[in-house]
């Protein structure tokens, strides 16, 4: 199958350049970025650590005069822009980078276009516009776990629980929310002896929460973030894979639930 093709759409005026590698990264992770467009009034100063790196990752600056003061033309620009690459029918999504709320309504609005959405931003992205986005990535988290040296000043890990360490103006998802879900979807699929598949758990946690992300929250894979909080999980060898012989299915179920 082939991969999505996604415009990326970014504000400069509102995100720093300092997570450029991470953008990209988590872009490449999502399909083909066939638009690389980012916006701001070039002239300001504070853009400048912006310029240095767009040739780099061959972004195309689109150039948007501040004509009124407090009034951010900028957002409209990248509005426009994302309307006229979604009727030109040439891509299957759009990743937009920016914590701003005024982008809510388009992210609704390229959904019911049938259009992939994912948003990109810090954690004190309004939480409006995390949820109008089929999928949401914080950028001051994961910015976090490309560097090693930095990934315990944001996270710790205890022996049944990880914690993350968030601001009072964080919009992530608490843990607490996450594990009382999951919960409830262990005890509503599982079998007579409360098994249930990771994988289908996995997938209806990202319906449910745009930014479910187990890199959130201090870990690399859904089992391990699973583990961490207390679950039981029972691995299987996958007799039909054919492709990987080795592979295994694995399943969680509530502890204690026998």
């Amino acid at each position: 199958m082939e991969d999505k093709r996604f415009a990326l759409l970014i504000d400069a005026d509102n995100i720093s350049a300092k997570y450029i590698k991470t953008i990209m990264e988590e872009a490449a992770n999502e399909g083909v970025i066939t638009y690389k467009r980012i916006y701001g009034d070039w002239t300001k100063p504070f853009l400048e650590p912006w310029k240095e790196v767009l040739l780099d990752y061959s972004i195309n600056p689109i150039q948007q005069y501040a004509y009124t003061t407090g009034k951010n033309s900028t957002d409209s620009a990248m509005i426009i822009d994302a309307m006229d690459i979604l009727y030109a029918g040439k891509v299957e999504g759009f990743i937009l980078v920016s914590s701003d709320s005024d982008f809510t309504r388009l992210a609704a609005r390229l959904k019911e276009a049938g259009m992939v959405v994912i948003g990109m931003g810090k954690k004190q992205t309004p939480k409006a516009f995390v949820v109008a986005c089929v999928k949401f990535k914080y950028l001051d988290v994961l910015a976090s776990s490309y560097t090693s040296n930095e990934s315990g000043k944001r996270k710790r890990k205890t022996k049944k629980t990880t914690v993350v360490e968030e601001d009072d103006k964080s919009s992530q998802t608490p843990l607490e929310e996450i594990i009382s879900s999951i919960q409830k979807i262990v005890e509503e699929n599982s079998d007579e002896e409360g098994w249930v598949l990771i994988s289908l758990v996995g997938g209806i946690l990202s319906k449910m929460y745009s930014d479910f992300d187990v890199r959130n929250y201090g870990c690399k894979k859904l089992i391990d973030f699973l583990e961490n909080n207390g679950f039981e999980i029972r691995k299987e060898k996958d007799v039909n894979n054919i492709k990987s012989p080795a592979g295994y299915v694995a399943y969680v179920r509530i502890k204690g639930n026998v």
